[in-house]
């Protein structure tokens, strides 16, 4: 949708009401996998929480709820939103091949919608949530598989939650660092100075109008 000259304050829309859900439902499943997952593999924890194989229960089939939240997300109508950001984050440009090697991230470089390290992120993401659902089910329904896909499996899992933590972690803590952005992942859009300043490219794409020229002062 083109916009004409939006004032500096002027909402655009950065996610959708269905966007929203699916994450925050995947970031509530994946709390859940990831604290159950500390509680069965730490045993001080274990002894703690008590109720093992209720707590197992709960971590199996959360983390197998992941996936299936978010084909049904990215399904129909509703998805149409959630399909275009996923493109957007497999599309790479040179200006975020130079974001990457830039020592001043900001520097001269005109980025999309998501920067790329968000990209990383997803991708990193998205291919962990298939190897925790393949291995783990390996673990947990374990009798058809000889030992060394068993044993392959578990190490595989617990080596992809570590950099699960470190993924989720970072993501929290960048997240805070830009409280514009988490606003938008709760109400849905961020101002207009924000989206020019931090995404031009995207900026351009939503309103039609250069971020870097303007007849509204958007700082």
């Amino acid at each position: 949708m083109t916009r004409a000259d939006p004032s500096p304050d002027e909402p655009i829309e950065r996610f959708a009401r269905a966007e929203r859900v699916v994450h925050w439902t995947n970031a509530t499943l994946f709390g859940i996998v990831m604290l159950t997952g500390s509680a069965l593999y730490i045993g001080q924890l274990s002894e703690l929480v008590g109720h093992r194989e209720q707590v197992r229960f709960l971590h199996v089939y959360a983390g197998l709820a992941i996936p299936v939240a978010l084909l049904v997300g990215l399904a129909g109508r509703h998805g149409r939103a959630l399909r275009r950001d996923v493109q957007r984050l497999n599309r790479w440009s040179r200006g975020d091949v130079r974001w990457l090697r830039a020592k001043y991230r900001r520097a001269g470089v005109r980025l999309g919608k998501f920067n790329p390290g968000q990209k990383l992120n997803a991708a990193f993401i998205g291919g962990a949530i298939v190897v925790m659902v393949v291995t783990g089910s390996i673990m947990k329904w374990f009798e058809p598989f000889p030992d060394a896909y068993r044993t392959g499996a578990q190490f595989a899992h617990d080596w992809f939650a570590f950099f699960i933590w470190l993924s989720v972690l970072g993501h929290i803590m960048l997240a805070f660092g830009d409280p514009e952005a988490l606003r938008a992942m709760l109400h849905g859009s961020v101002p207009a100075r924000w989206a020019r300043r931090e995404r031009p490219r995207w900026y351009e794409e939503m309103t039609g109008l250069p971020a870097e020229s303007s007849s509204r002062d958007a700082e």
